[in-house]
């Protein structure tokens, strides 16, 4: 809630930048049942920040990208719930939300010729008398049914129902960012984000403005063979894969909410929430921000 009048305020003060909220009620009249069940455990209701860029004097058939964001405000896990240690760090867990918000306000500014759309899917994700559970079935905003198996695997529950309704707004090319997963992490450590995508040409225009701007990714893949791995037998998929490959199951799940887009997921969670030692800065620094913003300049052009 306070993360949607922060965007609600920055947009106000933004020229060519629109906010529209979606509540609970909203987002249960349009069956986005991923981010309802992240968000009902928790006493601060989920929301749906939708941020638009529209530049003057284009026409109508002018290209929409989307950008995605999960923007998690606090993850203690939920019932699947964390350890202690660290866990003060779990406010992070919005990075990737605030890197589209800070992106979509750089858009309105540099004021590129193409429509943008900032989804930003926002939810706190704690144990409470409300909260899913392991063992519940999900039907997600796009129909399609989920297990969850962890409610810890909670991003990917945002994601699915904001990538969905980014391709339904329209969006033929659909760029998602995320703190996402610990296995990321593991692969590539805390100075480059992982891509994975449905189309190698997004992955080279992501890695030519990460060239210009010196946040760094490396292409990981999220083929078939991931995709096998999040089938459930009692659901179309379930939410966590297995013990290897974790950020390239993650990012398969993902997938399978993409129609027709063009899509890649850039799982920033080295980055993101490990990427500052406390010795530098105690905090977020921001990645993402600059990447986004180049990337959507860059296609404009």
């Amino acid at each position: 809630v306070t993360l949607a009048a922060e965007a609600k305020k920055l947009a106000a003060s933004t020229p060519g930048l629109r906010c529209t909220i979606l509540d609970e009620k909203q987002l249960k009249a349009k069956k986005m049942g991923g981010i309802l069940a992240v968000g009902q455990g928790s006493a601060t209701p989920a929301r749906l920040i939708v941020l638009q860029y529209t530049p003057t004097g284009v026409a109508k058939n002018t290209k929409t990208i989307g950008l995605v964001g999960k923007a998690v405000t606090f993850d203690s896990g939920g019932i699947s719930i964390k350890p202690g240690q660290g866990m003060h760090d779990m406010k992070f867990d919005k990075s990737g939300g605030i890197a589209v918000l800070g992106a979509m306000t750089a858009i309105a500014q540099l004021k590129p010729k193409c429509k943008v759309y900032g989804l930003i899917p926002s939810a706190e994700n704690m144990p409470g008398t409300g909260s899913y559970r392991p063992g519940d079935i999900v039907t997600t905003f796009s129909g399609k049914t989920v297990e969850v198996q962890n409610t810890d695997a909670e991003g990917r529950m945002l994601l699915c129902d904001a990538i969905a309704y980014a391709e339904k707004c329209g969006c033929s090319t659909i760029v998602d960012i995320a703190t996402l997963t610990g296995a990321c992490v593991v692969a590539l450590g805390q100075k480059r984000a992982g891509v994975m995508s449905n189309d190698d040409k997004l992955v080279e225009q992501l890695k030519t403005a990460s060239a210009m701007t010196g946040e760094r990714v490396w292409h990981l893949p999220c083929d078939d063979e991931f995709v096998e791995a999040m089938k459930s037998k009692i659901a179309d998929l379930k939410n966590i894969g297995g013990k290897w490959g974790g950020a390239c199951t993650a990012a398969a799940f993902l997938s399978q909410f993409v129609n027709k887009a063009k899509w890649a997921h850039v799982d920033m969670a080295g980055v993101g929430v490990w990427g500052a030692n406390e010795s530098d800065a105690p905090g977020s620094i921001g990645y993402g921000v600059r990447l986004l913003t180049s990337f959507i300049v860059n296609n404009s052009k």
